[in-house]
């Protein structure tokens, strides 16, 4: 079952029990929807200072080991560039794009998350237009992006992930970047505890069975996809992306806070976000 944190969202939703279960797109999008716009608040009220949410300018972290993109630079020279952040969420990243002269979009499914973005934007900062769609169909032209990212806010909750990087790759003038970050593959071996029952392998890495919460209904209300190193390689590959670098955050020696699944204990042992850096030719 759940942890503690995410308790009104679950009740909301009447979680019954979470299982590994095949979750088409179509069922896969609506429990991303549902429960994104039921557990908002709660996900805000435990992450949003460290992500930056309600700082004025918002602030662009990469994963929960703190890469920030103003030190990483993955992106590059973001200035007068247009940029779509994918599963923007409350849009921090966005915001601190569009502070650094990016005319920056921000897309996710949910209508809750965006709201709080939303009251983000009104107490003043970088201003930025936010849409309302899915990943696997991006509302966008042909070419007319520089650069697209995603900090855990898309590509993990997708069933057709290869979709997403053809989608990303149609809206992309040649040139332009995709970077995008996701928990590393290899933790999906291990159950999503951030203490020692979650040094344990457990599950195989082979296995992409999604792992699906549903309802008393039996209806998936949340939803993660499984993908391998080499399965993402070959996804962005066949969309006519170029893999230029796969980023694997090493744990920093100072951070001793835990996120979810993430903390110094099995941060120090193996790591917890791949970053994908890809082009398109």
């Amino acid at each position: 079952m759940p942890d503690d944190c995410h308790t009104p969202a679950n009740a909301l939703l009447s979680t019954e029990s979470a299982t590994r279960t095949p979750l088409g797109p179509a069922a896969s999008r609506l429990a991303s929807q549902r429960w994104w716009d039921a557990d908002a608040a709660q996900y805000h009220d435990a992450h949003a200072e460290f992500l930056g949410v309600d700082s004025a300018d918002g602030e662009f972290v990469w994963c929960p080991e703190g890469l920030h993109e103003g030190d990483m630079q993955f992106l590059g020279d973001v200035a007068g560039k247009r940029v779509l952040e994918v599963g923007c969420g409350s849009a921090p990243c966005a915001r601190w794009l569009a502070g650094q002269g990016a005319h920056a979009v921000g897309l996710d499914l949910s209508r809750g998350m965006l709201e709080r973005g939303v009251a983000a934007m009104a107490r003043g900062g970088p201003q930025v237009p936010l849409v309302q769609a899915g990943a696997e169909a991006l509302p966008f032209t042909d070419a007319s992006f520089d650069l697209a990212c995603s900090a855990f806010g898309a590509v993990p909750f997708v069933a057709d992930s290869a979709a997403v990087m053809r989608e990303v790759a149609r809206i992309l003038r040649p040139g332009g970047r995709w970077v995008f970050s996701v928990n590393h593959p290899l933790r999906w071996i291990f159950p999503d505890d951030p203490g020692t029952p979650g040094l344990t392998a457990t599950i195989p890495y082979f296995d992409r069975t999604p792992y699906v919460e549903v309802d008393d209904t039996g209806a998936a209300i949340y939803v993660e996809h499984h993908r391998t190193i080499g399965d993402r390689v070959r996804e962005i590959v066949a969309a006519g992306l170029v893999v230029e670098d796969i980023i694997e955050p090493e744990w920093p020696e100072m951070l001793d806070r835990e996120w979810g699944q993430w903390s110094p204990l099995r941060g120090e042992l193996f790591p917890g976000t791949a970053i994908f850096i890809t082009r398109k030719p």
